[in-house]
Formats: C-alpha cells, sequence, structure tokens
C-alpha cells in the first residue's frame, strides 16, 4: 500500500479505517510520504473510522512539514473526520487549520 503513493505525486488517501486498530499502518504510508516528497497532500474523503489518535497523527504530521519547511494539506475531510477534529477539542476546521490546511477537492 506504501509503495502505490510514492510513485505518484497524488494525494495521500487515507484508509476507510483510521482508528487506533489500524494507525499503524496509516503513520507508515504517512511517514514515508513525508520523507519522500517536498510537500504532502493527505485525502481524508474516505475515512469512516477515526478517533483522537487519527487527529493526533494528522496534527503531528503537520508539525513535522512545518519544521521541515513541507507544507502539509488535508483535503476533503469526510464527515466523520470532521466530527473528531470537533470531539478532540478543535470547534471547526478553521481551528484545525491553525495545525495543517484543509483543502477540499474538486
Amino acid at each position: 500500500m506504501v509503495s502505490e503513493y510514492l510513485k505518484s505525486k497524488e494525494a495521500v488517501k487515507l484508509p476507510a479505517d483510521c482508528s487506533i486498530s489500524a494507525i499503524r499502518e496509516v503513520y507508515e504510508m504517512i511517514r514515508t510520504a513525508l520523507a519522500q516528497r517536498g510537500e504532502l497532500e493527505i485525502d481524508g474523503s474516505c475515512v469512516d473510522r477515526a478517533d483522537v489518535t487519527s487527529i493526533q497523527l494528522l496534527i503531528s504530521t503537520a508539525k513535522t512539514g512545518r519544521e521541515r519547511g513541507q507544507a502539509v494539506a488535508l483535503m476533503a475531510p469526510s464527515q466523520v473526520l470532521r466530527s473528531v477534529i470537533r470531539r478532540a477539542g478543535f470547534p471547526g476546521d478553521a481551528e484545525a487549520g491553525h495545525h495543517f490546511t484543509t483543502k477540499d477537492v474538486g
């Protein structure tokens, strides 16, 4: 799964399950992509299971990117992902945008 994202400059598409039970695979995919690219777009449109670990990973990725001078954008977060962002203490996408840029697909 990881290698397919390194072959292209397309956005890294988060899997449907980004909960704690699947976070290791998501972490490896994002970490590898961030190491291989100058900037990183993360497509959150397919996420249908998420929890606070997902948000911690995304914010950590954005912070690491910022420290390295790399842009990290979250594109089209699903309703589930938006809900978890709010439950994690961010009142909305604008507040979460302090950590990563939110983009809409299309």
